[in-house]
């Protein structure tokens, strides 16, 4: 059952936004964006989304985290007069601040519905899957301002799509639906509306089957090597693999194997 979370830090007393829920049966939590309608992200959010990650990044009971949203839109994007109210240092952190779902070690999945823009698609690109239901469009509309993305959504986008599709979107905000999507790359999967909660249980269920130390090692080692040349890439991938040969789960992973039983990994 999903509990609502409190943090002991502070600066997460009371929350800008979004709450924390857990379900320690499932050891999954989840980041709920909650400023409906359109859950725009304001500016003291991101530390506290940056925060709230890094927290349930350090709980030894959370082995997957959902990214969603209240209502029938994901996020509309930032607040835009919180842009010009920053002061150049807090802006400068705005991308590492939205990092942060790649930075936490564990398996990361947003979940979009409706309206995914601006900052809401770029802390999308962030996580590791992005389910996209039929309603969803991404979209990166800073053109629209006068400014560009910010917090690391075009070159993100450009790593999944290539520079000419990433350029037809930045450079003429151009709304992307769910379906073309994921027929790009950018999304995961695209399932119907009424689906999308359906889709991301199934993709927890199947996540937490794995080694969470394997887990883990893989997500670091994707991230790592996605700038990497072909040799660097295979030179790193056989030292994590070396590393997981001496591991309790593989050990666990084999015997399971031989005896035909499911895994009961531990994450050592």
């Amino acid at each position: 059952m999903m509990q609502q979370m409190t943090f002991a830090d502070p600066r997460l007393a009371t929350l800008d936004g979004f709450r924390v829920e857990v379900d320690p049966e499932r050891e999954r939590a989840d980041v709920v964006l909650d400023r409906p309608p359109l859950n725009v992200i304001s500016m003291p959010q991101r530390d506290q989304l940056r925060l709230a990650f890094e927290a349930l990044d350090d709980m030894a009971s959370v082995r997957v985290v959902v990214l969603r949203a209240v209502g029938e839109h994901f996020s509309s994007g930032g607040n835009i007069r919180g842009f010009i109210e920053a002061s150049p240092e807090h802006v400068a952190k705005l991308a590492w601040n939205i990092a942060a779902p790649a930075r936490c070690a564990k398996p990361v999945i947003a979940a979009n519905r409706g309206y995914c823009f601006g900052v809401g698609f770029e802390v999308s690109l962030a996580c590791d899957f992005r389910l996209a239901s039929e309603t969803c469009f991404y979209a990166l509309p800073e053109q629209r301002l006068g400014q560009i993305p910010g917090s690391g959504g075009s070159a993100r986008l450009q790593k999944i799509v290539g520079i000419t599709r990433t350029k037809d979107i930045v450079m003429r905000s151009k709304r992307i639906p769910g379906k073309q999507a994921c027929d790009w790359g950018i999304a995961t999967e695209c399932v119907p509306d009424a689906r999308l909660e359906a889709a991301t249980d199934a993709l927890v269920d199947e996540l937490r089957t794995f080694s969470p130390l394997a887990q883990r090692t893989a997500k670091k080692l994707l991230n790592d090597t996605e700038d990497a040349s072909l040799s660097t890439a295979i030179e790193l991938e056989g030292h994590c693999y070396s590393r997981l040969r001496t591991s309790e789960d593989f050990r666990e992973g084999v015997e399971a194997f031989h005896a035909k039983r499911p895994p009961k990994f531990k994450g050592q």
